[in-house]
Order: structure tokens, then sequence, then C-alpha cells
């Protein structure tokens, strides 16, 4: 029976959103496959103890996890890792989902599910994720980045180079976040200043992408060299756009599985959500967020998700369960793929 390690929680402003993932898949992990052990994360970087994060998990019965008791969460894996067969990383966001964690498992040389250090750190930033997108000739809405410190020097000059850019509206982001956190939608010029101050509190870059009025179409994917794309769900957010409040807090989004879209639209945005995850490098699993124009009914890949949702409401296993593969099955092939992986790349030579 292999031991699976499910990491949660992280240093991130997506911590909840981790730990209610964390909960939904240590619920469904296949007992006659894995003994499941659950290891916290504080905000602050250091561990939660075990009472700690039961208490936070809030599962309906845990006596079958085992919850480490340790002082130093990196420490108890280096010397934990040889009783490991594999990691589960529900961690969203900087510090869990941005190749960081994934660089650690990488030098302990622990199987890890979801995708490996650089295509991780790619998914997590906006501006390098869509610059490479671009290049190689996938649709991206366009966009305007910059520095904290260029903001700072002149602000003017930034927002002017915004606003002479891109048409109102405009979507202001941190560059490196998840789960809709720190995002602004504006819709006059005078509130540029404030929605770029509420970014900076989360990353020292800041992403100004163009708004279209569009469907929001999400795609999950699964798989090594060989990915295979869902079909498509339709979220219909509450608000203005599909906020945090939206996704977590209100019960007033709808999300769609399948999306009610005509054969030929759910074959391209599968092709595409193959593309994209084929052009950063992705393994192991992630969602493809797309917006699609409402007239010309124009495709545009918004974000790859490379640790997406895991919640009871979440899209990426909904849109499994829809296709055809339970909750429980995919947790067992996203174990199976990190495993595949990890016995592939043992292979590569260290000599000259």
């Amino acid at each position: 029976m292999n031991r699976i390690l499910v990491l949660c929680g992280g240093r991130s402003a997506e911590h909840e959103v981790s730990l209610d993932s964390a909960s939904s898949v240590i619920s469904r992990l296949d007992r006659s496959r894995y003994k499941v052990q659950a290891l916290g994360i504080g905000k602050n970087g250091e561990s939660l103890t075990p009472e700690r994060l039961r208490s936070l998990l809030d599962l309906k019965n845990a006596a079958d996890v085992e919850f480490p008791a340790c002082r130093n969460w990196i420490a108890w894996m280096a010397a934990s890792r040889k009783e490991l067969d594999a990691v589960f990383p529900v961690l969203h966001g900087p510090f869990g989902e941005d190749g960081t964690v994934q660089g650690l498992l990488e030098l302990m040389q622990v199987p890890y599910v979801g995708a490996g250090v650089c295509a991780s750190a790619l998914g997590m930033n906006k501006i390098h994720c869509k610059q490479i997108l671009r290049q190689q000739g996938l649709p991206v809405v366009d966009w305007v980045d910059f520095h904290r410190s260029e903001w700072e020097e002149d602000k003017d000059r930034q927002a002017s180079r915004v606003l002479g850019s891109l048409p109102l509206p405009l979507f202001v982001k941190p560059a490196n976040l998840g789960s809709s956190v720190g995002i602004s939608k504006i819709v006059e010029t005078a509130h540029l200043e404030g929605a770029v101050a509420k970014a900076l509190q989360f990353d020292d870059w800041v992403i100004v992408e163009k708004g279209i009025d569009a469907r929001e179409i999400e795609v999950s994917v699964v798989g090594n060299l060989q990915p295979r794309a869902s079909l498509p769900g339709e979220i219909v957010p509450s608000g203005d756009f599909y906020s945090y409040e939206a996704k977590y807090v209100s019960d007033q989004s709808r999300l769609l599985a399948p999306a009610p879209l005509s054969p030929e639209q759910s074959r391209q945005v599968r092709t595409l959500a193959l593309a994209a995850y084929r052009v950063l490098q992705l393994e192991g699993m992630a969602r493809i967020d797309f917006l699609m124009d409402r007239v010309s009914e124009e495709l545009f890949v918004s974000e790859p998700n490379t640790i997406p949702g895991f919640t009871r409401i979440s899209m990426y296993p909904k849109l499994w369960v829809a296709s055809g593969l339970s909750y429980s099955d995919l947790l067992t092939e996203l174990i199976e793929l990190a495993l595949e992986r990890f016995q592939r790349r043992r292979g590569l030579s260290v000599e000259r």
C-alpha cells in the first residue's frame, strides 16, 4: 500500500482554499490503495500542529489519516522522504504552486503530483505565460505589465502607458497569484490607481489586461506526455466577473458541466487546451481557462492553473466526473502519473 502525503495550507493568500481542497482530496483518496498522511503549512511558513490541522480540515472521519507532529515540516519531509511513495501538494498560489515546493521535492527525490519546477513557475507567472503562449501562436488578450518600482517611480507614465494601449474596461491583477485574489475590474480611468495599489499588496508585478465581454470556459487536462482533455465547462459568475467572493463565498455562481457549446466549439477549445498544456510543458494536471468573446465567439487562453481547486464545487474534478472519470479514480490516476514521471526521470544520465 502506497503512502501518500497531502501537503496543504501554505504561505499564500489562497491558504483557506488549499485547506478546503485538501479536505476533499483526503476524503476521496482510495483507502484500499493508499495510506494517507496530512501535513499542514501555516501562513507564516511554519508547521501546523496535528490538532490545528485536524480542526481546519474538518474531516468527517479522520481516524485513518496520519497527522505527523513536527516543528519544521521541511526537516520532517527530508527525514521521512524514503517512507513516502508520493506527495500530493494541494497548495494554491505562491510557495506551493509556483515551483518552489516542486524544487524542494526534486532535491529530496520524492515523486509528486502535478507540473514540474519550470512549468509550475510559468503557470503561476501570468506575464511570462502570456508571452510564451503568444510567441507560440496561441490567442491571448492584449495586456500591459510593470514592476512595483516602475509604478512608484512614475505613476503617471505607467498609467498613460496602460490607458494609451488598452481600452476600458480593464482587469488589473497581481502577476503571481490565483483564485482571483487581488483582481479588480475597472470601468473608469480614475479607479486605476486604487486597483494597482490592491494588486501590489500581493505581488511586485502587475498585469493589466484588456477586458472583453466574454463567456468563461474551462477545460481540465490530465496526463504527462500524452495528455487528454475533459469536456469543457462554463462559469456563470454571480457578479461582473468570477471574483474570489463569487468562487468561494457566494452560492449564486453557476458551474455548467459540460458547457453549452456546439460540437465544433467544444472540439476547438479542447484542442487549444491541449496545445497550451504542451507549449508550457505541463505534466500531471492543469485546468486551462479561456475567454470566449460573446459577439465574435473568438477564444482566448486566459491562464493555466497547475494545481487547480479540488473543493466540492471546483470545476477541475467536476469536469472529469462529467467526462466519465470519478473523483476518486482521478486522484488515483494523478498519483500514478506522478510515479510514472519520477521513474522516467530517474533514468536520465548524470554522467557526461
